[in-house]
């Protein structure tokens, strides 16, 4: 990706929130979340490009960026899959719902299937411990979830 460059609703966006904070560090992570929503993941590129409109060296953004798990360092397919697989979610079957879907779409994870339109990923929490095992597709959290119920959301992103 060759010299990344914000929307102008996403510049002006940053603008509002300039004036709410007198500082850019706390400007960081929304910025990453507009450049994750803008170019879907963080390249290096978009980590200088946000450093520079931050005023922030880019090693505090790769920190962030490398820090939390929300944040793409790769493209992902169309339907990023995220499956918990910390405590709760791991003794109530959340390993077999990785170990499954993977072995379904015949990838590892962290890969993408070949049409690009599903990158499965283990994640470490995804704040659901009550309601385990929980997976997130993009946006949408499902809990309470067997291997059954995953097959046929996953039946529904293709």
């Amino acid at each position: 990706m060759k010299d990344p460059m914000f929307s102008d609703a996403h510049l002006q966006k940053l603008d509002a929130l300039r004036k709410r904070y007198p500082k850019s560090k706390p400007l960081v992570l929304p910025a990453l979340w507009m450049a994750q929503e803008q170019f879907g993941w963080i390249s290096p590129e978009v980590m200088k490009y946000v450093a520079g409109l931050l005023d922030l060296p880019v090693s505090h953004v790769y920190g962030v960026v490398t820090f939390y798990t929300m944040f793409n360092t790769k493209p992902v397919g169309k339907y990023h899959v995220q499956v918990c697989t910390n405590v709760s979610c791991m003794l109530r079957g959340g390993d077999r719902l990785l170990a499954e879907t993977c072995s379904r779409l015949k990838i590892r994870p962290g890969e993408t299937t070949g049409d690009e339109r599903i990158t499965v990923t283990g994640v470490e929490c995804l704040g659901s411990c009550g309601t385990a095992p929980a997976v997130q597709i993009n946006d949408d959290y499902h809990e309470n979830l067997s291997p059954e119920k995953l097959e046929t959301l996953l039946n529904e992103l293709r």
